[in-house]
């Protein structure tokens, strides 16, 4: 296995599983004793079985010596860090990575299914795992100083993904990774801005990506589709400086390679930056009246994402969602006819028909072939079932364990989008590396026979997703 894959491997095959714990109550002379006797600078607070904190020698540090208290009379709780930074086992080394890094720590508790506390992982233990790998490429991107070094490390994310192609690593995971990294890149971008120009920005707005981004399934070719969300009672001038900030920040994206939205779905337009309220209004307006425009606008905003920023303003607006939707279903409806309009290219006998124009002949749009109904209807019924967490993979399972789903039908879906995103990112990568800029479309002649038949079946389940949500929308009902 190539020693990057490693990162894809669970969490429970690298932690250490001999913990030191202590009870919340314990005294913090003995704990500390422990600590030294033992030579470790960290000891995990349980209650019972479950870890509720963690207590540090840097606690010891600044929490007691700096301020001059006296140990003898504190117990751990007094200076504990609670809660515990926690992750399942069974998850991604990489997931741990991004975690730490996202959360600014350095371990995190490793725990079994049922909570229970198996081990615990550092980024130490992680960092010796390689010195050039995706937890490198997140420590480079966190030390960034300029536009310049985000520009390389923009770059340095797509070599990464092209060497990892071939490697065994399931493409739902390396979609994953990209907008991971594109995360971290976009977090260390602002930060470099608010220290430079705009460390008087108000507290009370958040940055959100959508579509998919805020689906977290981008690919090497994937836009700009971003938002901002400000508080209903910040002032004019606060208003003005977020203005300022959006433009800076989308301009910013664009220099250092992030290709801007073609319908400038950004930040930086005055249509894509409102207060809560606003947003709302504008979301009740979308429902209201689904034109075409406002069906394109409302699905891609509803997979909101908060990257920066007050994450109460996504929660908010998908409780205005969920609630709409709920008195009125004709928006359902409309974006379910909407994505009944992208039917799978097969002809007589099970024939994948390619584009017959001169620009694409012999060529197949992938995404509207397959991809975009699957994901757009799995989205019209979690918007139905009001959960939208996670993206199309996460979605297709808690359908499945609703019953809006059968399993057999939510598993032949889960397989066939992650074949034809595959075949996607597989196209990318072979226009990358011929220098040529990465599109949708995929040579059918270069997909073996195994390929083929398993695009067709893919597509066949397509169309049965479409008969399915026909039915389950009523959609003879519409005009």
């Amino acid at each position: 296995m190539a020693e990057e894959n490693q990162f894809f491997r669970p969490v429970g095959d690298f932690c250490r599983r001999e913990v030191m714990t202590c009870a919340p109550d314990a005294a913090l002379v003995d704990v500390v004793g422990i600590m030294r006797a033992r030579n470790i600078s960290s000891i995990v607070v349980a209650e019972g079985e479950a870890p509720i904190g963690i207590f540090t020698d840097r606690d010891l540090r600044n929490k007691v010596v700096a301020r001059g208290i006296d140990p003898n009379t504190l117990k751990v709780r007094d200076i504990m860090n609670a809660p515990l930074a926690v992750i399942g086992e069974h998850d991604f080394l990489y997931d741990a990575l991004y975690r730490m890094s996202r959360q600014g720590i350095h371990r995190l508790g490793v725990v079994d299914r049922a909570g229970t506390l198996s081990g615990i992982i550092t980024d130490t233990d992680i960092l010796r795992l390689q010195a050039h790998s995706p937890h490198q490429l997140v420590l480079d991107i966190e030390k960034a100083a300029s536009l310049d070094d985000l520009k390389t490390l923009h770059e340095r994310i797509q070599a990464l993904v092209l060497h990892l192609t071939g490697t065994g690593t399931r493409t739902r995971d390396m979609v994953r990774l990209i907008a991971n990294l594109n995360d971290q890149v976009v977090l260390r971008l602002i930060a470099l801005l608010r220290e430079d120009r705009f460390a008087d920005l108000p507290e009370g707005f958040g940055f959100v990506v959508m579509g998919s981004e805020g689906r977290s399934e981008q690919t090497l070719s994937t836009d700009q589709d971003n938002a901002l969300i400000y508080a209903d009672d910040l002032s004019a001038a606060e208003i003005g400086r977020l203005e300022a900030f959006s433009r800076e920040l989308i301009d910013a994206l664009i220099a250092i390679g992030v290709p801007p939205c073609p319908g400038g779905i950004m930040a930086k337009n005055a249509e894509w930056r409102h207060s809560l309220g606003q947003w709302k209004q504008e979301i009740s307006r979308w429902f209201d009246t689904p034109t075409p425009d406002h069906i394109m606008k409302g699905s891609m905003f509803v997979d909101l994402r908060t990257v920066y920023g007050d994450a109460r303003f996504e929660r908010e607006l998908k409780q205005h969602v969920f609630a709409h939707l709920a008195r009125d279903r004709g928006f359902l409806m409309r974006m379910a006819q909407n994505m009944m309009g992208f039917k799978p290219p097969l002809g007589w006998f099970g024939k994948i028909k390619a584009e017959s124009d001169n620009a694409h002949r012999g060529e197949l749009d992938i995404k509207k072939a397959g991809i975009f109904a699957i994901t757009d209807g799995i989205k019209a019924l979690s918007l139905e079932a009001a959960n939208l967490d996670g993206g199309t993979h996460d979605r297709i399972a808690a359908l499945a364990a609703a019953g809006v789903l059968k399993q057999a039908d939510a598993s032949d879906l889960d397989e066939s989008l992650e074949f034809m995103v595959h075949l996607r990112l597989r196209g990318h990568v072979e226009a990358v590396r011929a220098g040529e800029t990465p599109t949708n479309y995929i040579r059918l002649d270069r997909l073996n026979r195994m390929e083929q038949a398993r695009l067709r079946s893919a597509l066949e389940g397509v169309g049965r997703f479409q008969q399915f949500i026909r039915h389950h929308f009523s959609l003879q009902l519409l005009n």
